[in-house]
């Protein structure tokens, strides 16, 4: 495993295309999920450094997976990427950071520069 792994969840494959690109740029491994399920499993089998989670997604939902990342005491840095309400995302970064998570917030669409300084 690189030093810098980022496993990211989205149900829109063209935003975990946009953040893979960027990331290996910066020298990241990166892992690709469409969805909560896959998400878990990937996360169990490579130990992410960073997460990208995307909030509203069919099945197992964003807001879910940081419960879940709080229940394993992850103690890396999360970044909640939303295109939704504000209001709904920074509820998300509040549960997080209430169960301990280091969360950081993305309004998507983001621009290249700032996810590049957000994951510099």
């Amino acid at each position: 495993m690189t030093q810098k792994c980022l496993l990211v969840v989205d149900d829109k494959p063209e935003m975990s295309e946009l953040v893979r690109h960027v990331a290996e740029s910066l020298g990241y491994e990166v892992w690709m999920a469409v969805d909560g399920r896959e998400f878990m499993r990937a996360f169990d089998s490579i130990d992410p450094t960073v997460v990208m989670i995307d909030i509203l997604m069919p099945g197992i939902d964003g807001i879910e997976l940081l419960k879940w990342l709080k229940d394993r005491d992850y103690g890396a840095k999360v970044f909640v990427a939303s295109a939704f309400d504000p209001k709904y995302a920074k509820m998300a970064q509040s549960l997080g950071e209430a169960g301990g998570l280091d969360v950081r917030l993305l309004k998507k669409p983001f621009q290249i520069a700032e996810l590049r300084a957000a994951l510099s």
